[in-house]
């Protein structure tokens, strides 16, 4: 069976690329240094224990499993944590890219699924972001994003590395048949927090920012199913090995909605009140990030079926009932 080895195997969108890769037969190897990964999410092949800062480790997975394809889905993703800290978001999501790139180079592997996102956009309000707008990220999580596609680019032109890459912001949702699911410790997702919330895990949900130039004064977000979300990436993966070109897809359902609105959804699908408090703006954040998906739709064929809220949160919620991943 054909290896695609996946950076951040073991994470949450992760091991959920690995899942469905499995079941379209092909052997994941899963790469993670279990920084913010779980041992227990690697079920759909073997794992590979690693950081992406370590280049001799790299090399030895390659020469071990040789596989086809990378999908690299391994980053540091806080907003505001990469506001406080951008030399940390620098040194391990961009160094640890060119390590991965430079080692598939080196091994002959030339066919790279990116996992990048909508931040790289920046704050752009009142459009419908496409693949065409220009990329002026506003934190240094997007702008190490943003990075990591020109250092593919430029390895393209150089070794012939061919690379889709797909934008998109907020992931949501949970394997359906709780397998694999949404487990961080500490949590900073909106909706595992508001499920936990609801719980009675922690005392309220804090909504940071209630002055935004919205409707009801919280940011709005597109948001996808992470199963929908892998499904592209696998169908990213076959658009490389059926010869095609490098290429760029966002993906989102180009419906945004605000933190209050994700609050009242999550009412209706748990049927308990949500706990909330007010808090201040975090540096970094944009005011609405919503990104179409026309291209994913008419040139790989994806079809995101699991892309409504209250799919996104019923899954979600079934995931946390189930208990995670436990200690």
């Amino acid at each position: 069976m054909t290896k695609i080895l996946v950076s951040g195997g073991a994470g949450y969108i992760g091991s959920h690329a690995c899942k469905v890769l499995a079941r379209e037969g092909y052997t994941p190897v899963a790469f993670d240094n279990l920084s913010t990964g779980w041992e227990q999410a690697v079920r759909f092949g073997p794992l590979e224990v690693g950081d992406l800062l370590d280049r001799a480790r790299i090399d030895e997975v390659f020469a071990k499993h040789k596989p086809a394809a990378v999908m690299h889905f391994a980053a540091l993703s806080q907003v505001g944590d990469s506001m406080k800290q951008p030399g940390l978001y620098w040194r391990e999501n961009v160094l640890g890219a060119v390590n991965l790139v430079e080692a598939a180079v080196a091994a002959g592997c030339l066919n790279f699924v990116f996992s990048s996102t909508c931040a790289t956009y920046g704050d752009q309000d009142g459009v419908v972001l496409d693949e065409a707008s220009l990329q002026l990220p506003i934190n240094a999580y997007g702008a190490s994003k943003r990075a990591i596609e020109d250092i593919l680019a430029n390895f393209g032109e150089s070794f012939g590395l061919k690379r889709v890459i797909f934008r998109y912001f907020n992931v949501a949702g949970a394997d359906p048949e709780a397998e694999v699911g949404e487990f961080h410790r500490p949590e900073t997702h909106l909706i595992p927090l508001m499920l936990q919330a609801i719980d009675g895990q922690r005392p309220a949900l804090t909504v940071y920012g209630t002055d935004y130039d919205t409707p009801d004064g919280t940011c709005i977000r597109d948001y996808v199913h992470v199963m929908d979300l892998v499904e592209a990436h696998v169908l990213g993966l076959k658009w490389l090995e059926a010869g095609n070109g490098s290429r760029v897809f966002n993906l989102g359902t180009g419906t945004g909605f605000s933190v209050r609105e994700v609050i009242e959804a999550s009412r209706s699908v748990t049927n308990r009140p949500v706990p909330v408090v007010d808090g201040p703006r975090r540096p970094g954040d944009a005011v609405r990030l919503v990104s179409g998906s026309r291209r994913a739709i008419d040139e790989l064929g994806w079809n995101p079926q699991r892309s409504t809220m209250p799919e996104m949160i019923g899954d979600a919620w079934r995931w946390h009932t189930s208990g995670g991943y436990g200690d």
